[in-house]
């Protein structure tokens, strides 16, 4: 059996740096990453990637530990092993491995 458990939800944002001054303000969290196309925003239980529009599509990533044995697996500018898929009414659900 597979070790899975939530890692982030994704979210557009028109102007990351707004975005992140606004979550820092209103929520304690702290910035991961951030940079003019994305950020990761870290919360006691869960991260926060805010990404722009057509960079990534708004998604919920959940770690699952088969995912470095995929075929169709992809990797991220961060070393982040990856693969898109759809739930069955189509949200965007995004399996990683943090071990590729």
């Amino acid at each position: 059996m597979s070790l899975s458990f939530i890692d982030h939800i994704a979210v557009e944002s028109k102007d990351i740096s707004r975005s992140v001054k606004w979550y820092l303000k209103n929520f304690n969290c702290k910035v991961k990453h951030q940079d003019d196309t994305w950020a990761l925003l870290g919360f006691d239980n869960i991260s926060l990637a805010l990404v722009m529009p057509g960079e990534h599509p708004p998604h919920i990533a959940i770690y699952d530990s088969k995912v470095s044995s995929m075929k169709e697996k992809k990797v991220h500018r961060d070393g982040i092993g990856y693969v898109y898929g759809n739930d069955p009414d189509t949200n965007v659900v995004e399996l990683i491995d943090t071990k590729t």
